[in-house]
């Protein structure tokens, strides 16, 4: 190994990110916005210790309400509810207008929740439940498929765009008849052939040991899945459409992801959270993905009750889709 050629090597690549100027700047703000998010994401009291389900909480005026380290939670649905209640998502569920509440006498938490509610409010009817706990691990699976899926559509199609357009590959191609939206349309079909063929040996591999719970239609989820991955890879595309930097597109791809890692419910369930946050997260594709997911595999969902979910990622992919093939731009310079 010579020395002297290592350093020479090692000066020009840093000179060469130092020049990059958009760069340089993303490298420095990025960790800071990361810090700015996240201090507002996890700031507050402490973490519940119990989360309570409230039909119509909007219509309900109870100092129970005002019970620290409690996650209040809105339904509409009693049904939902109750199912979520049956699978240890929520510890209890209580109906103040008609004076009954709901628990579940597998749960050792609604238990000792309901004993904090009678003390404060006597009188309710109570009613039964009983159903298997959902293990966390099958509760996480759609968040680990989503987000394994959402850094193989960004990074996989972004950094080989860029990569075509450095090594003018793609300058290339523009003296062909292919035109544009041609050549991303590829792209998508290609980058969701592969997600999707990875993404099912994974789960029928990882099937084989876990049992996964699933109550839904294998057909349902594979929709949502193909869905998911198209509004995710167009975002990619539309990320790389300009960019002739790996490290600008690098930049840019983390600045889609990681609010999407932290923000989509992959790890964590959204329920509780405060209105702006999940007004937010509904902007991300991974979110859509995970929920529509989730809700057919933990809830039994069809297509027809995610159907919202659906219908958000088939706008993003057209939106993206058209943005990346009216903005893409074949040649190397800027």
């Amino acid at each position: 190994m010579n020395i002297k050629r290592f350093l020479a090597v090692v000066k020009a690549r840093n000179l060469e990110f130092v020049r990059d100027k958009s760069s340089l700047g993303w490298s420095l703000l990025f960790p800071v916005i990361l810090l700015v998010v996240l201090s507002f994401v996890f700031s507050g009291d402490g973490k519940a210790a119990y989360k309570v389900g409230v039909i119509n909480i909007a219509q309900t005026d109870s100092s129970f309400l005002d019970t620290k380290y409690i996650d209040f939670v809105d339904y509409q649905d009693v049904t939902l509810a109750q199912t979520k209640l049956s699978q240890h998502s929520l510890d209890l569920v209580i109906d103040f207008q008609r004076q009954q509440y709901w628990i579940n006498q597998d749960s050792p938490n609604g238990y000792l929740v309901e004993k904090i509610f009678l003390a404060s409010q006597p009188g309710f009817e109570a009613l039964t439940t009983m159903g298997e706990k959902i293990r966390y691990v099958d509760w996480v699976l759609p968040g680990i498929l989503g987000m394994n899926m959402m850094f193989s559509c960004l990074f996989g199609v972004g950094y080989v765009i860029v990569r075509y357009r450095k090594n003018a590959v793609l300058k290339r191609l523009k003296a062909t008849p292919l035109t544009a939206l041609e050549f991303v349309s590829a792209q998508l079909t290609s980058r969701a052939i592969i997600v999707m063929l990875t993404s099912s040996v994974i789960y029928a591999g990882c099937n084989v040991f876990f049992d996964f719970y699933m109550l839904g239609s294998y057909f349902d989820l594979f929709i949502v899945g193909i869905l998911g991955a198209a509004s995710l890879i167009t975002l990619g595309l539309l990320m790389a459409s300009r960019s002739k930097s790996e490290e600008l597109t690098g930049g840019l791809l983390n600045l889609v992801s990681w609010p999407m890692m932290m923000l989509s419910g992959v790890w964590f369930s959204l329920e509780g959270a405060p209105k702006s946050l999940q007004f937010f997260a509904d902007f991300l594709p991974l979110t859509h993905l995970v929920s529509g997911a989730r809700k057919i595999i933990t809830e039994g969902a069809s297509l027809a009750d995610v159907s919202y979910h659906l219908t958000i990622m088939s706008v993003m992919t057209i939106l993206f889709l058209s943005l990346g093939a009216y903005l893409f731009n074949w040649n190397t310079e800027r």
